[in-house]
């Protein structure tokens, strides 16, 4: 495969930009190589600044759950830039946003649009801490929600892949005041409420894990921990950022039946674009200014290219049987891979959430950060750089998740299956 273009680009970034990239993960960090410089993308399928073709499972990390350069996306924003591209004052567009989260969403009473997932955790623990009158909170070991300070503690996503366990920069005493408790784990939460008492505001979790790769919560652990912090006077904040509208029209919440008080999402909701929100019951939501004393705010939130392309995507993706075609190539997906695995003898664990995925270079289960983190990463790269080579593209991370969206084809999956068992026979012994 000829990445020269590539190379060169990457070669001339890493003079401007630290490691030559704008996020740490595209870096290759954790597969080694040269990462190829993306032109362009349509529905399933991206081509690099060398012509090469992939087809992808990456899917802009997750948001692009119709496939790139969905033209129903595209009419939007370009209707949307056609009348102005920022304003910094209230659109229609943003309540119809609004109207269609919290129309899936129910124990979304009010929300606020930001322009991130790191703004959304960060403003929902703000809120949290503010109603509830407390510092600490619990986050869990391998969870990632976003690059803000306090969150920077036992973080999974780039900071798994690059063996980092906390950031430089982030003061102790702000890092002392989150709490780590191990995923699947419900001992380990209360023994840090016991450890607290009145102290912890809030528990924040991927209620599917997915920045460790992907990780279900085992069965009754999300419903014992929305019992806890009601015992214990907490919120339950659900980070939904992957998950929302990922695996069910109505999220985690929707699939495993448990009510959060705070939730937390972005990715599809913004259609491929930047986008973020946080919501949850009205009494804590009026915290924030300027009903509240909490301050939140941010110039270009609620963009009206980004929330454009929200609602064209979440209308489509309130269409009857969409998830269940896209449950349908997840489980295509994760049968090629077994099928594979099965054919040349490789060990491999599969773990998947409706149409999220991720191929552990490990022994089942994988519930857990420390079961995650004893996967062969070495492998692992191998593996990712097998299937690269043959037109596949994926996470360039053990730790992160593969896609299948609403643009994949069964030939694409038949395809992908093809080169999967290809990459496991090249794999050394």
């Amino acid at each position: 495969m000829n990445l020269s273009r590539s190379e060169e680009l990457f070669e001339r970034s890493q003079k401007l930009m630290p490691g030559g990239v704008n996020s740490p993960v595209r870096s290759f960090g954790g597969v080694g190589g040269t990462p190829p410089f993306l032109a362009r993308g349509n529905g399933s399928h991206v081509w690099d600044v060398d012509g090469n073709e992939y087809v992808d499972f990456l899917g802009s990390w997750g948001p692009l759950i119709l496939g790139h350069a969905n033209p129903v996306v595209v009419e939007a924003v370009q209707k949307a830039a056609a009348d102005g591209t920022s304003f910094g004052a209230p659109t229609e567009k943003e309540l119809l946003l609004a109207e269609l989260i919290t129309g899936a969403l129910p124990s979304i009473e009010m929300m606020r649009l930001v322009s991130s997932g790191t703004e959304a955790t960060m403003s929902a623990i703000r809120m949290a801490r503010a109603f509830v009158g407390r510092s600490k909170i619990i986050k869990f070991n391998g969870n990632y929600h976003g690059h803000a300070d306090g969150l920077l503690v036992k973080a999974g996503s780039g900071m798994a892949t690059h063996g980092v366990p906390t950031s430089a920069g982030v003061p102790e005493s702000y890092a002392a005041e989150t709490l780590v408790a191990e995923y699947n784990d419900l001992d380990s939460v209360k023994e840090l409420f016991a450890a607290n008492v009145n102290q912890i505001a809030a528990i924040i979790i991927e209620p599917v894990a997915g920045n460790m790769g992907i990780v279900p919560p085992n069965p009754g652990f999300l419903q014992a921990l929305r019992k806890l912090t009601r015992d214990e006077g907490a919120l339950l904040i659900f980070d939904e950022v992957i998950s929302g509208f990922r695996v069910g029209l109505h999220g985690a919440q929707g699939l495993y039946g448990v009510t959060p008080d705070l939730t937390c999402l972005g990715k599809i909701i913004g259609g491929g674009l930047p986008v973020g929100a946080y919501g949850g019951r009205e009494e804590i939501m009026r915290m924030a200014a300027p009903l509240g004393p909490a301050y939140q705010a941010g110039t270009l939130s609620g963009n009206p290219l980004a929330v454009s392309a929200g609602i064209a995507c979440l209308t489509e993706l309130g269409k009857p049987g969409v998830y269940e075609r896209l449950n349908e190539l997840g489980a295509l997906a994760e049968q090629g891979v077994r099928a594979a695995a099965d054919a040349t003898g490789t060990q491999v664990t599969v773990n998947r959430v409706g149409s999220a995925f991720t191929t552990f270079f490990a022994e089942a289960p994988i519930t857990t950060w420390s079961e995650a983190a004893d996967a062969d990463t070495e492998r692992y790269a191998n593996y990712f750089h097998g299937l690269l080579e043959r037109g596949v593209y994926t996470a360039p991370s053990q730790f992160e998740a593969g896609f299948v969206s609403l643009a994949h084809t069964d030939d694409d999956l038949a395809f992908a299956a093809d080169q999967v068992r290809a990459a496991f026979e090249s794999l050394p012994n």
